[in-house]
């Protein structure tokens, strides 16, 4: 197995294991690869979706471009800047998920932070989807899951989007989508 094969299976079990620990009634129900946004904890006013895409920090963009498409084959879009949240983006396309590659735009962005603490880059979050993004919000503080802003932003994909707190998720930084 390549390195670069090791580094995305591991970044896969890491999101297996998020998932097994942060909202485990509602996402061991929703977790599969055929089932959508049907699925949830009885009663709830919002459904937990796919898994959207997992981001990773890169400390160089182009190298992490370049390995994705020139040397894996996969189907990578255009660096897109994100001024509103501090990054450079790049999507990866895998099947029925993606990567999505975080490189720093300016300098008060989190992925410098990021990069600061781990010079190699690495898993910054995971992404997943939900039908009614202020139902979630609501319905998580209410279970003491906190939040990074206090009101959804929009995200790459032109969808509101919440950061979950790692601290609450086992470590793991989790973005909601509005699907």
């Amino acid at each position: 197995m390549s390195s670069s094969w090791r580094v995305v299976s591991s970044v896969i079990a890491g999101a297996e294991k998020a998932f097994s620990r942060c909202c485990r009634p509602t996402l061991m129900r929703a977790y599969s690869r055929t089932a959508s946004l049907g699925q949830g904890v009885p009663g709830s006013v919002w459904k937990l979706g796919r898994l959207n895409h997992i981001a990773i920090a890169v400390p160089d963009m182009e190298k992490a471009t370049s390995l994705y498409r020139d040397v894996l084959g996969a189907t990578v879009s255009d660096k897109v800047p994100l001024p509103e949240h501090g990054v450079y983006t790049v999507f990866v396309e895998l099947g029925n998920t993606k990567l999505e590659l975080l490189h720093p735009l300016g300098e008060k962005s989190p992925i410098a932070g990021f990069l600061q603490k781990n010079k190699s880059g690495g898993m910054h979050h995971i992404c997943i989807e939900v039908d009614n993004i202020n139902a979630a919000i609501s319905d998580l503080k209410a279970k003491n899951i906190r939040t990074l802003s206090a009101e959804p932003r929009i995200g790459a994909h032109g969808k509101p989007v919440m950061f979950l707190h790692p601290k609450d998720c086992d470590g793991v930084l989790v973005e909601l989508e509005e699907a």
